[in-house]
C-alpha cells in the first residue's frame, strides 16, 4: 500500500511590522471596539470547549480560535438585520460578531430551550433573523449555495442588502460553489464570497489538496474579481470587505476575499490535528495572533493597561453570565420536536 505523501508546512501570511501611522487607518476607539469583539469569541470558544470536554455540549463542535480577525473585521460593513450573513459549521464566531446574544448561544450549544433555536440546532445550525444570520450550516459548501439565493432575494426585492457568504478552503473545491459563482456573476448578484483559508480543511494541507493554492483567483474563469487578504490583521479585513461592498452595492456583481487566516484548534473538538506540528502552531500565536496584533496597535495609539483589563474583565464576566444561563435553562420539551417544521405561508 503506497504511503501518502509527508504533509508539507501550511503557507502562512509573511510576518508585518504593525503600525497606525503607515498602515491601514483606525482610531483608539475603533480599536478598542475590535480588541472587545475579538476577545469575546476567544473566551467565548475557550469556554465552550471546556464544556465540551465535560460532557456538557453534545455532537460536533468546531471553534473558532484563531480566526477572530475574520468575522469581527467583515461586522464592520454589514448592516445588521438588513444584509445577510451565512456560513458553514464553524459558526460560533461568526454568531457573536453579527451581535447574537451569547446566553442565547452557549444555551444553544448545551441544547437547552433559551438558545437561539430553542435547543434544536445545537453547535452547527443557529440562526438569528433580528441579526441577518442565517444559520451555521452542517453539509460542506451549502451554505454557498444558500448564500447566492440570498444574495438573488436582494436583488429581486431591490432592497440594497448584500450576502456575506463564508465558507473554508476546503469547501472551495465543491461543486455547487462553482454553479453559484456561475449564477451570481450572470446576475450580479450582491455577494461578498469570503473564503476563510485557515490552510487545513478538515485535516489536509492546501498544498496536498489543491491543485492551486490561489483560492482568490477561483472566480476567474466567471469574470468574478478577487483578492487575497491577511486574516490575521482585522483592519486589513475590515479594508478590504469594504471596497467588496461598496462595489456590490453599486451593481457590480460579486467578489470575492480569500482571508489567510489560521485555527490553533483541530478541525473540531475530536481532532487531535496531527498532520502539523506543535512549533508549528506556536509560531503562528507566537508571531501572528490577530488580538496580539489589535494590542501592539492600542499600544501605539495610548490606550492604557486599565482601559484593556477593563475589558478583560467585562468579558470575563459576559461569558460567565452565558454559561450560568445555558445550565439554567431547561432542556425542551419533547414537543418541541414537532415545531418550527413547516412555515405556513
Amino acid at each position: 500500500m503506497a504511503k501518502a505523501p509527508a504533509a508539507k508546512s501550511a503557507q502562512k501570511p509573511a510576518a508585518k511590522e504593525a503600525s497606525i501611522s503607515n498602515g491601514p487607518q483606525a482610531s483608539k476607539e475603533e480599536l478598542l471596539r475590535y480588541y472587545r469583539e475579538m476577545v469575546l469569541i476567544r473566551r467565548f470558544e475557550e469556554r465552550a470547549g471546556q464544556l465540551y470536554g465535560m460532557g456538557l455540549i453534545g455532537g460536533f463542535c468546531h471553534l473558532y480560535i484563531g480566526q477572530e480577525a475574520v468575522a469581527v473585521g467583515v461586522q464592520e460593513s454589514v448592516k445588521p438585520g438588513h444584509d445577510k450573513i451565512i456560513t458553514g459549521y464553524r459558526d460560533h464566531g461568526h454568531m457573536l460578531a453579527a451581535g447574537m446574544d451569547p446566553k442565547e448561544v452557549m444555551a444553544e450549544l448545551t441544547g437547552r430551550i433559551g438558545g437561539s433555536s430553542k435547543g434544536k440546532g445545537g453547535s452547527m445550525h443557529m440562526f438569528d433573523v433580528p441579526t441577518g444570520f442565517y444559520g451555521g450550516h452542517g453539509i460542506v459548501g451549502a451554505q454557498v449555495a444558500l448564500g447566492t439565493g440570498l444574495a438573488f432575494a436582494g436583488k429581486y426585492r431591490g432592497d440594497d442588502s448584500v450576502a456575506f457568504v463564508y465558507f473554508g478552503d476546503g469547501a472551495s473545491n465543491q461543486g455547487q460553489v462553482y454553479e453559484s459563482f456561475n449564477m451570481a456573476q450572470l446576475w450580479k448578484l450582491p455577494a461578498i464570497y469570503i473564503i476563510e483559508n485557515n490552510q487545513y480543511a478538515m485535516g489536509t494541507s492546501i498544498e496536498r489538496s489543491s491543485s492551486t493554492t490561489e483560492l482568490a483567483q477561483r472566480g476567474a474563469s466567471f469574470g468574478i474579481p478577487g483578492e487575497q487578504v491577511d486574516g490575521m490583521d482585522v483592519i486589513a479585513v475590515r479594508d478590504a470587505v469594504a471596497k467588496a461592498v461598496k462595489r456590490a452595492r453599486e451593481g457590480g456583481g460579486p467578489y470575492i476575499l480569500e482571508v489567510k487566516t489560521y485555527r490553533y484548534r483541530g478541525h473540531s473538538m475530536s481532532d487531535p490535528a496531527k498532520y502539523r506540528t506543535k512549533e508549528e502552531v506556536d509560531e503562528v500565536k507566537k508571531t501572528r495572533d490577530p488580538i496580539d496584533h489589535v494590542k501592539m496597535l492600542l499600544e501605539q495609539a495610548k490606550a492604557t493597561e486599565d482601559e484593556l483589563k477593563a475589558i478583560d474583565n467585562e468579558i470575563k464576566a459576559i461569558v460567565a453570565e452565558a454559561v450560568q444561563f445555558a445550565q439554567e435553562s431547561p432542556e425542551p420539551d419533547p414537543s418541541e420536536l414537532y415545531t418550527d417544521v413547516y412555515v405556513e405561508a
